[in-house]
């Protein structure tokens, strides 16, 4: 299914088909303040195989991230944060921005790996954020396959439907995309770590 959800309104009966989907176990292309992601429920886990099947490899759990609505919600799946991590989160999300953290209990050991850290990420979007608040729970997501020799493939949606559009459940036209992939900061070690720089700097805690 394609559908458009304007980003300034979205439209809630094309909001509850997507939830519909997700708490069925679908994957849903969606818009994200960087590039277009696919995702299921966590409540879901065995829709990850299929995302491994689209992108055509196995997905490390470095390569999975938890879409969360807030900081609220992501508390739910990480360690106690040190006040310094805190700031710097919150001063920053929702962003574009991946923050490695140490998993708690609650992380299924898919994600985990043999560190036992999980990425979150609060994005900035408003299609996505009325998807996580009405869902209530995490979506797992990992970025579409894409060929940097063919950018548009990850930004257009009329293309990302083209290639992906029989694969998924559902893929969302939420407007053009963004070419940059989240930055992502490992927030397991002393100190904060840029790995990858993104569409926006990180502003300091």
């Amino acid at each position: 299914m394609y559908i458009k959800i304007y980003p300034d309104n979205p439209q809630d009966r094309l909001v509850q088909i997507t939830l519909a989907t997700l708490q069925r176990g679908g994957i849903v292309v969606y818009p994200t303040d960087s590039v277009y992601g696919m995702g299921c429920s966590i409540e879901h886990l065995s829709a990850v195989s299929r995302m491994e099947q689209i992108k055509g490899y196995y997905t490390p759990s470095t390569r999975l991230s938890f879409l969360c609505y807030d900081l609220s919600q992501l508390s739910g799946y990480c360690r106690p944060l040190s006040n310094s991590v805190f700031r710097l989160m919150k001063r920053n999300l929702p962003g574009p921005f991946t923050f490695l953290l140490q998993g708690n209990s609650q992380v299924p050991k898919l994600f985990k790996g043999k560190k036992h850290t999980v990425g979150i990420r609060v994005p900035d979007n408003p299609i996505l954020q009325v998807i996580l608040r009405e869902l209530g729970i995490p979506i797992v997501s990992t970025s579409l396959p894409w060929d940097e020799s063919e950018p548009e493939y990850a930004s257009d949606p009329d293309l990302i439907n083209e290639r992906f559009g029989e694969l998924v459940d559902i893929v969302i036209d939420g407007g053009q995309g963004g070419l940059d992939a989240s930055a992502i900061i490992d927030c397991t070690g002393p100190e904060p770590v840029v790995i990858r720089e993104g569409p926006k700097p990180l502003l300091d805690k």
